[in-house]
This record gives C-alpha cells, sequence and structure tokens, in this order.
C-alpha cells in the first residue's frame, strides 16, 4: 500500500487495535439471502417464524395498537417522557433550519431555455429502530424526527419483538405512522418487499446488528438506503493541552456501546499519550460497563502519536471516524482543516454524548471510513431533488442545432431527428 493510501508518515502507535472491525463480521450474507427470501414469498407467516427462531417470541399481530402505544407512554417516568420530548424538540428544530436551506430552483439558463429542480418528499419510508442491550430512547428521535419534517407521506418503524416498551413510546412520540414488533433482517424484508400487514416503502434508513446491515445491503435497489453502518466510533484529536480524564471518560462512554466499537486518540503530545493510556485502565476499574467497554479497547482502542499537526490531520481524515472531537488549543481553527468525519465536536465542551442524545444533530453517522464520501442521516435524506426544463422557441433555436449535430456525430438518427423535429417545424 502506497503513503498516499496510508498516510502513516510521522505516525507511530502507543497502542494498535487487536482487530479489524470491519472484517469481524460473523458469516451472515447465506442466512440474510434466506430470511429475504423466505419473507418475500411467504410474507407474515415468515416473519412469525423468524420471530420464534431470533427473538423466542410468539407474536402473530405485529402492528402495535394504539391501545399499545398508549401504554407504552403510561408506562414512561415523566422525567423520560420530557428528556425524549426535549430531544424530539431540538432534533426537530435543526431539521426544520436544514430544510430551510434546500430551496426549489428556477433559472433561465440561455434564453428560451428554462430548467429548474423541485424538492419532493418521499411518500413512505421505514426506520428501523434497534433493540440494543439498553432502551435508547434517542434512536427513534434521530431517523423518524427528521422523516416527518422532511414531509414523508408515511414512516412505518420497526423494532425487535423483545425491544423495551420505552422504544415504542418513542417511536410515538417521534411522530411515526405505523409501528411494527418485527426485528432483524425480517424486518428489513417486510419494508423491502411488503406483506399482507407491512407496507412496502421507498427508502430504508436506521443502523442495526450484522444481519439488519447486511439486509439492507441485499435489497438496495428496489429501495433506497440511508448507509451501511458498521459498530460505532469515536476518535479524539489532541494537542498538548487536552485533558487525559476528560479523553478518556469520552473514549470510554462509546466504547460501552459495543464490544466492537472502535475508539482512539490521535494526538502530538506524546506525555498526554501516555497520560491517557493509563487513565483509560483507571477508569476500567469501576466503571458498571467495563466488560463491555473494556473489550472495546482491548480489541479496537487507538493511540496514535503524530509529529505534528500536519500529520495528525492526515491520519485523521484517513480514518475518517464517525465522531471527531477536537481537544486542541484552537479548535475551531483546527476544525477548518479537517475533512473526513461523521460529526465534527469542536472544544472539549462539546462532547458525542450530547449528540447521541438530544442536542439536536444526528447521531446516524457514516462508520468504516466511509465519512471520506458521505455524512451522516439528515432532513435531505428523506427528499428527492428531481429536475425540469421547458423551452420556447427561442430555447429551442438555441439548444436544437448543436444537440442535432452531436447526435448525428454519434450515429444516433433518432436523437437527430427528435432534435432537427422541433427546429424545421419552426422555420416551416
Amino acid at each position: 500500500m502506497s503513503q498516499t493510501d496510508e498516510p502513516l508518515a510521522g505516525v507511530t502507535h502507543l497502542k494498535s487495535p487487536g482487530r479489524n472491525a470491519a472484517s469481524d463480521n460473523a458469516p451472515v450474507e447465506q442466512i440474510v439471502t434466506e430470511v429475504l427470501s423466505a419473507v418475500r414469498d411467504r410474507g407474515d407467516a415468515a416473519i412469525a417464524e423468524y420471530a420464534q427462531k431470533f427473538d423466542r417470541s410468539d407474536l402473530t399481530v405485529f402492528e402495535v395498537s394504539d391501545a399499545d402505544r398508549q401504554s407504552a407512554l403510561d408506562a414512561l417516568d415523566p422525567q423520560s417522557r420530557a428528556d425524549t420530548q426535549f430531544a424530539v424538540d431540538n432534533v426537530r428544530a435543526f431539521a426544520e433550519a436544514q430544510l430551510a436551506t434546500i430551496l426549489p430552483l428556477e433559472t433561465e439558463l440561455l434564453e428560451g431555455v428554462h430548467m429548474g429542480h423541485r424538492v419532493i418528499p418521499m411518500r413512505r419510508v421505514g426506520c428501523y429502530v434497534p433493540g440494543g442491550r439498553y432502551p435508547l430512547l434517542s434512536a427513534p428521535v434521530m431517523t423518524i424526527v427528521p422523516a416527518k419534517v422532511a414531509g414523508v407521506g408515511e414512516v412505518v418503524a420497526c423494532l425487535p419483538p423483545n425491544a423495551h416498551q420505552a422504544m415504542i413510546a418513542g417511536c410515538h412520540l417521534s411522530g411515526a405512522d405505523r409501528i411494527f414488533r418485527i426485528g432483524g433482517a425480517q424486518a428489513i424484508a417486510a419494508m423491502a418487499y411488503g406483506t399482507e400487514t407491512v407496507p412496502r416503502v421507498d427508502k430504508i434508513v436506521g443502523p442495526g446488528n450484522a444481519f439488519v446491515n447486511e439486509a439492507k445491503r441485499q435489497v438496495f435497489g428496489p429501495v433506497g438506503i440511508d448507509q451501511l453502518a458498521g459498530p460505532s466510533e469515536i476518535f479524539v484529536l489532541a494537542d498538548g493541552t487536552g485533558d487525559a480524564e476528560m479523553i478518556a471518560t469520552d473514549l470510554l462512554a462509546q466504547a460501552e456501546h459495543d464490544v466492537r466499537t472502535r475508539v482512539g486518540l490521535i494526538t502530538t503530545d506524546a506525555a498526554l499519550a501516555k497520560a491517557t493510556l493509563a487513565e483509560v485502565e483507571r477508569q476500567l476499574q469501576d466503571l458498571s460497563t467495563a466488560e463491555t467497554a473494556g473489550t472495546a479497547w482491548r480489541d479496537y482502542g487507538e493511540i496514535a502519536v503524530c509529529t505534528d499537526e500536519d500529520a495528525m490531520i492526515a491520519y485523521s481524515d484517513h480514518i475518517a471516524a464517525e465522531h471527531l472531537q477536537v481537544h486542541v488549543a484552537d479548535p475551531k481553527d483546527l476544525a477548518q482543516k479537517l475533512r473526513n468525519y461523521g460529526s465534527l465536536f469542536i472544544g472539549e465542551m462539546a462532547s458525542v454524548v450530547y449528540s447521541d442524545k438530544c442536542a439536536g444533530t444526528n447521531h446516524t453517522l457514516p462508520t468504516m471510513a466511509a465519512g471520506r464520501y458521505t455524512g451522516g442521516l439528515w432532513v435531505g435524506t428523506y427528499v428527492k431533488i428531481v429536475t425540469h426544463q421547458w423551452l420556447t422557441p427561442e430555447g429551442v433555436k438555441q439548444v436544437a442545432p448543436p444537440a442535432a449535430r452531436q447526435a448525428a456525430s454519434e450515429g444516433l438518427e433518432g436523437h437527430r431527428r427528435a432534435a432537427q423535429l422541433r427546429l424545421d417545424r419552426l422555420q416551416a
């Protein structure tokens, strides 16, 4: 691999990852293929079978009723409901501000040649809401709320049958039109193909496990997807002003998500690197989620020491971390020099945890270096920018001659005739 492919110049590792998250998925492709085929062919019957097999669930009616929604809301303690509503309000406000920047367009490119585009929300989308180890109430907020702001006609939410009841309340408060207790690859199949009870959607969004991810990959084409999400990631960029305790705390906060979470520090200060390494080990001693966070740190934790800021920026852009925190003397200046990341947290007061839960920016972000070519889920995920044109006679006179000549040079006689016909009629 060339230096251009992997910018390691000026980078040494105090701690390297013990494993590769991108290649550690168990072989799931065949299982998912079978699930998709069964749901496509047998609909709800197949979903019921897989609910029993994978989730130990005997559900045969998958849609959550209005009564069940109300029961979930009633069971949600007042503070959790208020906090969830706080997150909904913030995510909605930021999505509305983003939507205001996506404007329709009309322009006269040449005399008589009018072009433009419309911003059209999708008809129906499906939001996969993961169950996870804990009831992550922010998960439905991040996918459902922007869809409603975008003007999607119907938002369908699917979550595993054994997901905490509070997750139903979260889907409801976020604005889901229909909620189904279906999880895993079978949920993706149901939304992609439709069943007797689950409507077919136009696009599927939301993170999930390896089976959900593979299912999204296989159904892509007839339906859209937001992205293929791998294990969560956080990296911190720091110079000598960095605070080892704060950095270690933020790394472990993300590491407790999953044993395959990728966490790391990229720094220009060797003393900070050593202090952070020691601080992580110290905090793991009394962290209640140390079994998960410690495994992630051992297997995928990384500390890289760079010779200077340029090397730190180059290595960070190569990693293209999902979450990237900037803890340096002038964080706003450094932020302007970075280009590859999912979401940026500028200065040590900005923590990933705020975005994860309630601040307003979306936490559904690109992983596995996808930040090199895409951003995360946002209100624009749910709209289509579609172009149009209309011409006056003067416009035809502008574009028909070069179009006819180009078509003739390419040997496309039908094209040439279509271009020339309108011009000939104007000149008749």
